[in-house]
């Protein structure tokens, strides 16, 4: 598997996937994010991976996640099939969602985020903290290695609102092979200016900054660092858990023990500055390669060409695939058998 080298050389003895679920109305802006046919239909996306990750399938959510125009299917395919390979468990923890998909979880029982051009995006985020703190706590008496995803359409608009409010530069990346950088740019411009804040001006106040150009999964991921205490913890995202170290780094929490890894997607995607934010941040970074070029799934080929790039953890849980000594060979065709069997379903249907 190509990846840069891991800092982890021995095999975890009882690791764990966590993925927090959220939903923010900033997705609700048309054109800003491609985690779903439509802007509306977001709504349907952090509920139809959970499905996914959990059955192979969807249960009640009426659209499968996936990317027009080819139906990229959702990154959470890449993560199923890891944890299927593996067997390692799996923890939901809601944080604010739409919709409630048929899956066990864990509810922090808060609200999805508003449009973060409003002037509050989340209610309460230390409240948000404070509970997520407590299910970590509970979480790190059962397992000794978390890798942590999430899944939440437009949270790459608002990782660039808090970073940039907290003093960070960079352009993030896009679920879309055309990254619309323009209108995220915007989006921020007008979501700081709502609520009267200026680049860097909330750079010690991070809750603050979730407040006012958050979502909850923010707090929430940040919670379950702290709670799990000095457990080794893999941040498993792109741009968006570059925006949860920064909240994390400036709340005060020790982050010797975490690093964020991502697919080599987003790592090498040229629209963006990812790998300029991560030494902002002084962030420890592993990127892994899913070799979606070598698939005979179209869908899948489309990762190589720039869409969808990343999501509900996949690069984090391609990184314990091969510390568990899984292959890329192996993830890659257990994903084109979930998407034949995925194929064969909505042929029924219809």
């Amino acid at each position: 598997m190509e990846t840069l080298l891991p800092r982890d050389n021995k095999k975890p003895e009882n690791p764990v996937f966590v993925c927090v679920l959220a939903n923010t109305e900033t997705a609700y802006i048309e054109g800003l994010s491609a985690a779903g046919k439509t802007a509306k239909l977001t709504d349907y996306t952090p509920a139809g991976d959970a499905e996914i990750l959990e059955t192979g399938n969807i249960v009640s959510v009426p659209v499968l996640p996936m990317t027009p125009p080819y139906n990229t299917p959702t990154p959470g395919l890449t993560t199923r099939a890891v944890l299927s390979l593996t067997g390692v468990p799996h923890v939901f923890v809601r944080s604010g969602m739409k919709l409630t998909p048929k899956v066990p979880m864990i509810d922090l029982e808060v609200e999805a985020g508003a449009d973060i051009r409003n002037k509050v995006a989340v209610k309460d985020p230390q409240g948000i903290f404070e509970k997520a703190e407590t299910v970590g706590k509970e979480l790190r008496e059962k397992y000794d290695f978390f890798v942590i995803g999430e899944s939440i359409p437009a949270g790459t608009t608002t990782a660039w609102a808090v970073l940039d409010a907290m003093g960070y530069d960079g352009i993030v990346s896009s679920s879309s092979s055309v990254n619309p950088v323009s209108l995220k740019e915007k989006v921020v411009n007008e979501a700081l200016k709502s609520s009267g804040i200026t680049h860097g001006s909330l750079r010690n106040d991070p809750f603050e900054a979730i407040h006012c150009v958050g979502d909850p999964m923010m707090p929430a991921v940040a919670g379950l660092v702290s709670g799990i205490g000095d457990r080794r913890i893999i941040l498993a995202g792109g741009t968006q858990m570059a925006a949860v170290f920064a909240i994390i780094k400036h709340l005060g929490i020790n982050t010797d023990n975490l690093s964020i890894v991502t697919t080599s997607y987003v790592a090498n995607d040229e629209s963006a500055t990812f790998n300029y934010l991560i030494d902002q941040l002084g962030a420890e970074m592993f990127h892994v390669d899913p070799g979606y070029g070598q698939s005979c799934h179209v869908g899948l080929q489309q990762y190589e060409k720039g869409h969808v790039k990343e999501g509900v953890g996949a690069g984090g849980a391609l990184y314990l695939a091969h510390l568990l000594g899984v292959t890329r060979e192996q993830v890659r065709e257990e994903v084109e058998k979930i998407c034949e069997e995925l194929a064969d379903l909505i042929e029924e249907k219809e």
